[in-house]
């Protein structure tokens, strides 16, 4: 239930939403899996974050919507925005004009860290607030699970959604019933998760694809892919009793290598000749191993190397651009107006 904001409306909203990388178990979050079997994921934030600023817009401007981002779009109409996710968070929560929205990112779309849920996440948190009401982390994923998959009939999971909204290293659970799970991945007796990221390099393919029609495919083929899909929801378990036990990265970095060689199997277009050159170069030089972030096609390569041997592996991917990451522990934060 949305608490007010003592029934005021703030001028301007900023809100800062991570981005975030999943170990294990994508795929079983998609509803023809996990209605049937049950999935589990295990992901975490990262220090990369999507902003979006919402305010009031002047009737000056003789426009209703101002919607900004990769492109600036002015409409008069609600129907007549071509972003879809602002027009269905617009929508949803029956935010009336005249509002300028805005939103910039730190990594590119399209590069398998769940920018599209990101934003959704931020967006409906800004506009809660901007209404002058405040919600919880569940209600900003089930919303964004709501436009994202059902109003706008993508063919995604809900393991971006949640993992924007709620932040941190988490195991998260789909039950059959559609419910969601999860179980923070906080208690470590021997090493952190500060260790496992001085572990983790993540390297830019220059490729976005949007994920859209791996994922397609992938959902058409669950019926045949049962067994590979049963293997990384166990994966994501595994994973999750190497962090509970004894934070172990290079134990976790050959879960992965396991993980990606499955997932492989799952649809066309999940890795390519160049992308596979390039894992297989990185193993010789050393990592542990890794995987494609997101549905695969393009994005970031994240690989698990012992810091010892990545100069060696940074070496042999010079043809690639790194990207530092490092752990967030929050989601979908409002920045402005400050929370009390």
């Amino acid at each position: 239930m949305a608490d007010s904001f003592n029934g005021k409306k703030p001028g301007l909203i900023v809100t800062r939403t991570p981005l975030r990388i999943s170990f294990a178990g994508g795929g079983t979050d998609l509803a023809v899996f996990y209605e049937r079997e049950g999935g589990a994921v295990l992901s975490t934030t990262i220090n990369k974050f999507v902003y979006v600023t919402v305010r009031c817009h002047s009737e000056l401007f003789n426009e209703a919507y101002r919607v900004n981002y990769s492109e600036t779009e002015h409409a008069d109409r609600l129907d007549d925005i071509r972003n879809d996710i602002a027009r269905e968070c617009l929508r949803l929560l029956e935010v009336h004009p005249p509002i300028y929205i805005s939103t910039v990112a730190d990594l590119p779309a399209f590069s398998g860290l769940g920018s599209s849920s990101s934003f959704a996440v931020g967006l409906l948190n800004a506009l809660h607030a901007y209404r002058g009401e405040r919600v919880t982390a569940g209600q900003l994923a089930q919303e964004a699970c709501q436009i994202e998959i059902d109003v706008l009939k993508r063919p995604i999971g809900k393991q971006d959604q949640y993992a924007a909204a709620f932040g941190g290293l988490n195991l998260f659970t789909f039950c059959p019933d559609g419910s969601v799970t999860l179980e923070p991945q906080r208690r470590h007796q021997n090493g952190t998760i500060e260790d496992l990221f001085r572990h983790l390099m993540m390297f830019w393919t220059g490729i976005q694809r949007s994920a859209g029609s791996i994922l397609t495919e992938q959902r058409e083929n669950v019926a045949s892919r049962l067994p590979a899909l049963r293997s990384l929801r166990d994966h994501a378990h595994r994973l999750r009793g190497i962090l509970h036990d004894r934070v172990d990265p290079i134990e976790i970095g050959r879960t992965l290598d396991e993980t990606w060689r499955v997932k492989r199997v799952l649809a066309s277009g999940i890795s390519s000749d160049r992308i596979d050159v390039w894992y297989e170069r990185a193993i010789d030089a050393g990592a542990a191993g890794g995987k494609l972030c997101g549905a695969g096609g393009g994005g970031f390569l994240m690989l698990i190397v012992d810091p010892d041997r990545q100069a060696a592996v940074r070496q042999t991917l010079h043809d690639m651009t790194e990207v530092e990451v490092g752990y967030e522990t929050h989601g979908s934060r409002l920045l402005l107006p400050a929370p009390e």
